[in-house]
């Protein structure tokens, strides 16, 4: 996984070889993740998706974040040094919190490199509950396969080998592995990870809307690039993937930075999953605080609110409805996202203000509103 999608290593012969270069310190062993320094590819290269027509027909976004996409690529981040300015102070509360038990899962997703596929099971779990569930639901034949390709990679603790085989007590240890480590890392943090996707939906289909889907497409951050039918993107490897119909899945990260990730789903007919970094406000890491909140009173800011619901509303669009100035607008909308209710994302000249799921569940509740 991990951005190397398409890699299809020959083990020739029994997994033995590989599985005697682990080694066997403690599950329990102090956790420390290492920090390295960003990565440099040697010389650009590309990943190209070849599309079809029907490959057009099948593209779509995901609903919304995905639990153990996030909770991976989360544990990859912390082991680096990119992200620092978005990302600083979610790793420093993050590793303070950092405990023994999260090591099996920590040590199978390293910085760079590959992680074990079953680790992110097909997209459409609501929770990471649901996640694990399925996560340990993996095959046996797959969990074997994505351990022997991790072990060509890095030596591997004494656990690996019941793992590889589907030893039910080394599944649950990793379920609770990746659960500790998602309640954490993740869970304080889901309602903001959940609005900022959100918003780069309203993006996405604000240019769906507009162009189709060659309109989606082209809208795609940097570095991705449409050139029909091709979408190309700086990869750490040089590869062509040909969809031949099965479509794309279109996955918004918040945790993913720079680089996209891909992934074939298990069953052919099934779109590839293509996992994208979103954009980010800075200094957002954290969840907003009862005093930003206090600050929402009065019909217009509570009429600002409801208009982003309506698909997102540019500062212009906003103060042309309300007959308001546009500076008087912005501070509206200022004091709406610094209470997490608005998220705030460039789209092409224009700022586009979209409802977070903070502010959904304060439209829908009774609330009074003053003058």
């Amino acid at each position: 996984m991990a951005g190397f999608y398409g890699r299809s290593p020959q083990f020739g012969g029994s997994a033995g070889p590989v599985f005697d270069r682990i080694r066997s310190p403690a599950v329990t062993a102090a956790v420390r993740v290492p920090t390295l320094a960003p990565h440099a590819h040697s010389g650009a290269k590309m990943l190209r998706i070849h599309f079809t027509r029907d490959d057009l027909l099948n593209t779509r976004v995901a609903a919304a974040p995905d639990p153990l996409w996030e909770t991976l690529l989360s544990a990859h981040l912390l082991g680096k040094r990119d992200g620092a300015v978005v990302f600083g102070d979610w790793k420093r509360r993050t590793r303070a919190r950092l405990h023994p038990s999260m090591r099996l899962f920590l040590r199978l997703a390293p910085p760079w490199g590959y992680s074990p596929d079953f680790l992110t099971p097909a997209p459409g779990c609501a929770t990471a509950a649901d996640g694990i569930d399925r996560m340990l639901s993996t095959p046996k034949a797959r969990l074997r396969g994505d351990m022997l390709r991790l072990a060509e990679e890095v030596r591997l603790p004494g656990w690996a080998r019941p793992l590889a085989e589907g030893d039910v007590t080394m599944l649950r240890v990793l379920g609770d592995a990746v659960g500790a480590y998602e309640q954490i890392a993740l869970a304080p943090y889901w309602r903001q990870i959940r609005s900022c996707v959100e918003a780069d939906r309203m993006v996405r289909a604000r240019a769906l809307l507009e162009g189709g889907t060659d309109g989606l497409l082209r809208s795609l951050p940097p570095p991705v690039r449409w050139e029909p039918p091709v979408l190309s993107v700086t990869y750490p490897q040089e590869r062509d993937l040909y969809l031949n119909g099965s479509g794309l899945r279109l996955v918004p990260s918040f945790f993913c930075w720079r680089t996209p990730i891909t992934l074939r789903a298990p069953r052919e007919e099934d779109p590839v999953v293509f996992v994208y970094p979103i954009g980010h406000d800075l200094g957002r890491t954290a969840p907003g605080g009862g005093a930003a909140l206090a600050r929402l009173v009065g019909r217009t800011r509570a009429a600002v609110l409801a208009m982003t619901a309506d698909a997102g509303s540019t500062t212009g669009g906003l103060a042309d409805r309300l007959g308001i100035t546009a500076p008087s607008a912005s501070e509206h909308v200022a004091a709406l996202r610094e209470a997490g209710l608005v998220a705030s994302r460039r789209d092409g000249r224009h700022v586009l203000h979209t409802l977070t799921a903070t502010g959904a569940d304060l439209l829908s509740a009774p609330r009074a509103t003053g003058g």
